[in-house]
């Protein structure tokens, strides 16, 4: 998968020194977020990556905050407020 190319970009500060101990926290605020599988995640080492109709990105824990990169197309694209939202509340959340 290429990387994404930023359409969407959240940062969160966290108190989570690395994505080892963010990831249960990620996991249950994604899921809360998005139940019902409409957005698939899968880790990659320590890179979360997402998925969804239109939608591929990934979460990254970068020098004390938690990075949100998506590229989102039709019809993720016609929805950006939505997911911006929802993907920012679920960082929010997993912060610590």
């Amino acid at each position: 998968m290429s990387a994404p190319t930023n359409d969407l970009l959240i940062e969160v500060p966290t108190t989570h020194p690395s994505m080892a101990e963010a990831r249960p926290a990620l996991d249950a605020a994604l899921a809360a977020e998005f139940p019902g599988g409409m957005l698939r995640r899968s880790w990659d080492g320590d890179v979360l990556r997402l998925s969804g109709p239109g939608a591929s990105g990934e979460i990254v824990h970068e020098e004390g905050r938690l990075v949100g990169r998506a590229d989102l197309k039709p019809p993720a694209s016609l929805m950006r407020p939505v997911i911006e939202k929802k993907i920012g509340t679920a960082l929010t959340k997993a912060a610590g």
